[in-house]
């Protein structure tokens, strides 16, 4: 019976070659991108779940309870030590600083220079015994116990000395540290946050940061510096955070101990939680599952529109195969066998596009994501399910239709659109498909805009053609030679020295003492050190007192408008003279410039206050003219070899690390924009397969209608009318919808684009004109079809 089914279902697909590629192009399309937002879920929600004990491992965590409360990944460093020893909650607790951007050098016959972006993190020898991190060559106990002692990955012990076997080996961090290789760890699998490929013995610490390897470090906290414990079995993340409130009390005076409240942040949330540093929040995930889903039910809502449609011309077929005495059950199943078909040969080819398009979403997020349909049971699972959906979804209706004729009526050929209750459902069907169009589109034009605001807004400073180069140490002799040799360079205008940008995302934060006052102010400060070229450099413009003098130490301070605003100071020139403490360093503020945005525009601008301080320059931002970028770069990276020869030279233009902020959202937009594109196009296969059998019905109509004296732009308005009512019905659907998603969106932006009705505008006129060209075409044809000819084919 099954393998009847089959057969006759393949005869009527071969008859209906456009019906069928129709449908089999929408669905290949809506399986392919559900295949590519499952792996790109199922990837992000594996991270760091392949941990035992993962249930157990927590990060702590600090929140700043002041003006506001403020969240920060990191803890003071003496806080695991604290942990430790004050309580017994924990099983392991592990402390582990982490670096970024890091020289590693390899000395021997001859000396090979690395750049590790990952950096290096001081690790715990209990951090191993947390996390399944597993060491193919070495002790995880010891490895980590001796200072200037380090684990590094398999891939970095080929790197860096062409074997696996690299214990024992040395190499040089910084070009001040020797480390000996004592474990070689497994390589890190693509699903975690720890990236870091060097462990280095945490005692090393005190060499490379005495202050945050200090026990009485309790003034600051750093996101690089973190902490994590294992609980012991039975102890709950609620019984902890009861507790931890005492350490604030042991450690800080009554004021401060308000201010530092420390949390346990549960080891599954540390992808999602943006608060942290985060990835990504997780409502941006389900967002693009709903887009997927979407996308299959646009593909669904085609299937059932065109084979509702087409049910008239089956209906003799159908009449004579219940003369002949076939249930309805038979029918229905023969109808679900021919979805079947098209579904199979639909998820076939949506499995080639899946795997062709793969390379430009890892591009795109930059990741390394397979689609494994073998070694991942959940792929094929998914696949089966939405196979199965899309049989029922696409096939059920339609096949109860066909089942449901009257024999007599479907031999006689009596049957209409209207008595098989088709039209009613395709009027919604259609609505449906318009309406998903309207929201994706919508939400690419809110998410564009958003990011045209971003990248085109004043952001109070210059960011164009401006290179930021890291200055490797803090020589004032070399700095002081590199800067010279700058100003001789055709193309630089100029430069300056300091910590950060203006706008950055590695920012130092503190809370200040202003005038001798006895408390220190419950918001905190920017702190951006820098020299006195600083402000012409970015072009940042005084609006009160003068610029810093030449200095190599802090004696004075420029503060920001906010700053201002903060101390609730109406006049900027009332602060101008007085004495402030900032980290514990006295200095006069001597001038305030105008607020910038020194976060993105997630962010609200903060009290900054701008120091000299040679030994935190960081790097020289050089302001190049645009006529002479090639010319300059290369000059600039001469004069930094020459002058830093032991380091890898480095750059980065200014407005690209602005844009990093922006990362995510880029990706998003561009995965929405395609989504749309494919919502759209899955919407129009569907709609130029109706007016074409819309236009065959009614060829007699048409022909009449011109005969009687009809123009063209009649018929026109005839094919256009229906679609044009459908189109206004879904887009009232569809505007609410997003609305408030974009709403929500939006939230997460202090300063955004007013959402106005110009975008639902927008939105309904791109619609009208994609329905108006695939509707025009058809239309136009029939409309221009020689009346005589029609009603002789009738």
């Amino acid at each position: 019976m099954f393998q009847n089914y089959l057969k006759i279902a393949w005869r009527n697909l071969k008859q209906n070659k456009a019906y069928a590629l129709i449908n089999i192009t929408g669905l290949s399309l809506g399986i392919a991108c559900s295949i590519l937002i499952f792996t790109l879920l199922t990837f992000h929600l594996s991270f760091d779940n392949f941990h035992n004990n993962k249930d157990r491992i927590f990060r702590i965590v600090t929140e700043f309870h002041g003006e506001q409360v403020g969240h920060v990944s990191g803890v003071p460093s003496p806080l695991g030590k604290a942990i430790r020893n004050d309580f017994s909650f924990g099983e392991k607790v592990a402390r582990v600083s982490a670096s970024g951007d890091q020289l590693i050098t390899i000395n021997g016959e001859t000396i090979k220079k690395f750049k590790e972006e990952d950096g290096v993190a001081f690790a715990e020898s209990d951090f191993f015994e947390i996390f399944n991190f597993p060491l193919i060559q070495g002790d995880k106990k010891t490895a980590l116990i001796e200072p200037n002692t380090a684990v590094i990955t398999e891939q970095l012990a080929m790197k860096y000395y062409g074997t696996t076997n690299a214990i024992g080996k040395i190499f040089r961090l910084d070009n001040r540290f020797d480390f000996k290789v004592n474990g070689i760890l497994k390589d890190l699998p693509t699903n975690t946050d720890r990236r870091q490929q060097i462990y280095l013995s945490f005692p090393s610490l005190k060499d490379w940061n005495a202050w945050l390897y200090s026990d009485s470090s309790w003034g600051g906290v750093s996101s690089s510096f973190q902490c994590f414990v294992l609980l012991k079995k039975g102890i709950t993340k609620e019984a902890v955070e009861k507790a931890l409130p005492a350490t604030s009390k042991k450690y800080y005076n009554a004021d401060d101990a308000k201010v530092f409240n420390f949390r346990l942040q549960p080891l599954s949330t540390i992808h999602f939680d943006p608060r942290f540093g985060g990835y990504a929040d997780k409502k941006y995930l389900w967002a693009l599952a709903f887009v997927g889903l979407f996308l299959v039910i646009t593909a669904c809502v085609n299937f059932v529109n065109l084979a509702t449609a087409q049910a008239l011309n089956r209906s003799r077929e159908v009449g004579v195969r219940k003369v002949l005495g076939s249930l309805q059950s038979q029918l229905f199943w023969q109808f679900i066998a021919e979805t079947a078909i098209i579904t199979l040969f639909a998820t076939i080819i949506a499995c080639g596009i899946a795997q062709l398009t793969l390379p430009f979403l890892n591009n795109l997020f930059e990741v390394q994501m397979s689609i494994a349909f073998l070694s991942n049971v959940k792929l094929p699972l998914f696949l089966l399910s939405t196979a199965i959906l899309v049989v029922f979804l696409s096939g059920s209706y339609p096949g109860l239709v066909l089942a449901r004729f009257q024999p007599v009526i479907a031999l006689k050929g009596k049957l209409s659109q209207r008595s098989i209750g088709g039209i009613s459902l395709r009027r919604i069907l259609v609505v449906t498909q318009f309406a998903i169009s309207q929201i994706l589109i919508i939400g690419t034009i809110v998410i564009a805009s958003q990011m045209k605001f971003s990248k085109t807004s004043d952001l109070g400073f210059s960011k164009e053609a401006i290179v930021l180069v890291p200055i490797p140490t803090t020589d004032k002799t070399k700095m002081s030679t590199f800067r010279n040799k700058l100003s001789a360079v055709t193309g630089v205008d100029k430069n300056t020295f300091c910590y950060q940008a203006p706008a950055a995302r590695d920012n130092s934060n503190t809370s200040i003492l202003y005038d001798n006052r006895p408390k220190e102010e419950i918001w905190s400060v920017n702190m951006k050190q820098a020299d006195d070229k600083y402000l012409e450099t970015f072009g940042l413009k005084l609006l009160a007192g003068r610029n810093l003098y030449p200095a190599d130490t802090t004696k004075e301070y420029l503060v920001n408008q906010t700053f201002v605003k903060k101390l609730s100071v109406l006049n900027p020139n009332d602060v101008l003279g007085k004495v402030i403490k900032v980290n514990g360093t006295e200095g006069t503020i001597v001038g305030v410039v105008n607020d910038f945005y020194n976060y993105s525009f997630r962010d609200e601008m903060a009290a900054v206050a701008i120091m000299p301080d040679y030994t935190n320059y960081n790097f020289s931002a050089i302001k190049i003219t645009a006529a002479n970028v090639t010319n300059s770069l290369a000059a600039i990276e001469k004069i930094w070899n020459e002058i830093y020869p032991e380091y890898v030279y480095d750059h980065t233009f200014l407005d690209e690390s602005i844009g990093e902020f922006y990362e995510l959202d880029n990706m998003m937009f561009t995965l929405i924009q395609a989504f749309a594109f494919i919502a759209i196009f899955i919407g129009c296969l569907g709609l130029y397969g109706l007016v074409s059998f819309m236009a065959v019905r009614k060829t007699k109509e048409i022909g009449v209608r011109k005969v009687l004296g009809a123009s063209v732009q009649n018929i026109l308005w005839m094919f256009g009318k229906e679609f044009t009512r459908l189109l206004l019905i879904a887009f009232f659907i569809a505007a609410p919808i997003a609305w408030y998603v974009m709403q929500l969106y939006l939230q997460d932006f202090k300063y955004r684009i007013p959402f106005g009705p110009g975008i639902f505008l927008a939105a309904i006129g791109a619609t009208f004109l994609v329905a108006a060209l695939t509707v025009g075409y058809q239309s136009i044809k029939s409309s221009l079809a020689n009346p005589v000819k029609s009603l002789r084919s009738e």
